[in-house]
């Protein structure tokens, strides 16, 4: 076991107990992940990036956890993106250092912290707004060299970003002539990233990939050197991960996974679910489970009960979860635990301070995930 997973159960009340111990022994609602699935996916994105020009930056917000990280970055990741700054000192702590913050930032505090936090690292961030440069360079006055920038660029998920065109170069001049370090260029086609695979889906993400080609091109025409393409998601990293000029792609979803996002992306297996304790039961009707929307992320819809065709969940209240006898009586009854299939996990991981990590049945490992300091962005 990690010197991080020891730490980890050694500060949970459970934790220390629970190691080598069957899973089924865990206090509920409890966030459990299924070790060798997870480590085949991360061995089938591995074997994707290992000879290719395009390396893969994986998202930690996806997980964080720490050790987590370090897996991915073992396994050949150039480094991690983040969506927050305090996600971003986590890591540089820890003493990942190649960290993108694939996000905007903005306001004096937090271009403050970011400041204070590339004297330690060469930490990158997204930029969409010459307000956020000018007052990036103001506040680091001769540490402006510092600060590591990339030009976010809208490629229609219509949230942040400037759009393709004159914009990327005006800001591109502005980030130069602040003093700032331009570092290339980022975008996110997110909206495709849940389309099924196939033709339409390649056209689709390679239109978008061409937006990022144009606009590097441009720069390189006006004599700005871009030296990072960063894009993609787990689902069309192989196809983002495959077009000229792209240097990097941002999946993050494909360690864990979730039944949400899988029929996107069919070479990565779920790996998640939560460890419900059955509560009440109304005999071929229902079972009352522990695990409510304060336990599983209801946002994208219900999970489902893993290993029990037979079951099936109605709803997720504060607490507890309803779940339907769908072919009469079952065998499950009040005292016993079921686990839930996560059906999304960003949602799901927010709610848990650990994650259980099982192989054949023990747990193996306790995860602890990083969660934002109090008062903090």
């Amino acid at each position: 076991m990690s010197d991080g997973a020891i730490a980890a159960a050694n500060s949970c009340p459970q934790g220390a107990s629970i190691v080598g111990a069957d899973f089924r022994k865990l206090e509920t609602p409890a966030l459990l992940v299924d070790l060798a699935a997870m480590e085949r996916n991360l061995a089938t994105m591995e074997a994707f990036f290992r000879h290719r020009r395009a390396k893969l930056r994986p998202h930690f917000k996806n997980h964080r956890v720490l050790a987590l990280a370090d897996r991915q970055m073992a396994a050949g990741a150039v480094g991690l993106t983040c969506a927050r700054l305090w996600q971003a000192e986590a890591l540089v702590r820890h003493g990942i250092k190649n960290v993108l913050i694939a996000n905007e930032i903005a306001g004096e505090a937090m271009i403050r912290r970011f400041v204070e936090l590339s004297h330690a690292a060469p930490i990158i961030v997204a930029v969409d707004n010459p307000r956020t440069v000018d007052d990036m360079a103001l506040i680091a006055g001769e540490a402006r060299g510092l600060l590591n920038v990339v030009v976010d660029i809208d490629l229609r998920l219509n949230r942040c970003g400037v759009l393709p065109g004159k914009p990327v170069l005006e800001l591109a001049r502005r980030i130069v002539n602040n003093g700032l370090r331009l570092r290339g260029l980022m975008g996110y086609e997110g909206h495709l990233q849940p389309l099924p695979p196939g033709p339409a889906k390649e056209h689709s993400v390679s239109e978008a990939m061409k937006a990022l080609a144009d606009a590097r091109e441009q720069l390189e025409d006006a004599g700005i050197p871009v030296e990072i393409v960063s894009c993609g998601g787990t689902g069309d990293f192989a196809i983002a991960g495959s077009y000229p000029g792209v240097t990097e792609i941002q999946a993050g979803s494909y360690l864990l996974m979730d039944t949400w996002y899988a029929p996107a992306a069919p070479q990565f297996e779920p790996t998640l679910s939560v460890l419900a304790t059955v509560l009440s039961k109304t005999e071929g009707k229902r079972l009352v489970v522990d695990a409510g929307v304060k336990a599983v992320s209801g946002e994208r819809g219900l999970p489902s009960v893993k290993d029990q065709p037979g079951l099936r969940v109605k709803a997720l209240h504060a607490e507890h979860a309803p779940i339907e006898m769908l072919e009469g009586d079952t065998p499950v009854g009040v005292g016993d635990t079921l686990e839930l299939r996560v059906h999304y996990h960003d949602g799901t991981i927010n709610l848990h301070d650990r994650m259980f990590g099982v192989r054949e049945g023990i747990v193996e490992e306790v995860f602890t995930i990083e969660r934002r300091p109090v008062g903090i962005e």
